[in-house]
């Protein structure tokens, strides 16, 4: 009787794959590291980002945040974070913060001007019953100061200067003025004109813009809010003159 011959095993090991397999979970894992390494802290969605790793890369099937969208969209995990403001820009937008709220307090201007931050540089913001009458453009008298101690302010800093004229939702039709785009505009270069021909500012720093009741800082559902919403903004943009 011949004997069975015996089967050498083949010169490649059966487990082979599990290097490549394995190099490949670690170039996975080094680039959710990567991108965890971008991203700024945050203790719940890394634990959740931890735990899918881990549910993957086990096999379980359980839910997963790093699931594909078969719609396209991109999942949403936890809340937007505010990365707040641009770093360009930002070290001279808090020096002219600081200054201009300075200027303000020192000036007694606290209870007739509001100092706000804006993506675009520092609102001086002034209710319109400061400066004009109601359903009127015409600068009052006793308001040119407050303008004038604004000016002195305007004239310490290089940057451009956008006034911007606002005002509520209720309709307006006169002879003069056929809705509120034209008295929020008209307001708006009588301020500017103001600055540039009765003090001497130079007219290439400065831009006028009338928003009518199109860009409200609160509804227009009550006396309180509508007054709120009928203003005049004062822009001192980030950057010097010329600088977009």
């Amino acid at each position: 009787m011949s004997r069975r011959k015996k089967i050498q095993p083949s010169e490649g090991s059966n487990d082979e794959w599990l290097a490549t397999y394995a190099d490949t979970i670690t170039l996975i894992l080094t680039f959710f590291v990567l991108l965890y390494s971008f991203s700024s802290t945050d203790n719940i969605k890394f634990q959740k980002i931890s735990a899918s790793l881990q549910s993957v890369l086990s096999g379980k099937n359980s839910d997963s945040i790093l699931e594909f969208n078969m719609s396209g969209e991109v999942p949403i995990v936890g809340s937007p974070i505010d990365m707040g403001p641009k770093q360009t820009g930002s070290t001279e937008s808090e020096n002219m913060y600081k200054k201009i709220k300075g200027f303000v307090d020192n000036n007694n201007l606290k209870d007739t001007v509001q100092i706000k931050k804006d993506s675009r540089g520092i609102i001086m913001e002034l209710k319109d019953n400061i400066l004009f009458d109601i359903g009127r453009a015409k600068i009052k008298e006793p308001s040119k100061e407050i303008l004038d101690k604004i000016n002195s302010l305007i004239s310490s800093f290089p940057n451009d200067v956008i006034v911007e004229g606002h005002t509520d939702n209720v309709p307006i039709h006169n002879e003069k003025y056929p809705s509120n785009w034209e008295l929020s505009t008209q307001r708006a270069v009588n301020v500017l004109k103001y600055f540039v021909e009765v003090k001497g500012q130079d007219p290439k720093r400065f831009q006028a813009a009338g928003y009518g009741e199109y860009r409200p800082i609160a509804p227009n559902n009550n006396y309180a809010n509508k007054a709120q919403n009928r203003r005049v903004n004062i822009l001192i943009t980030a950057g010097e003159k010329g600088k977009k």
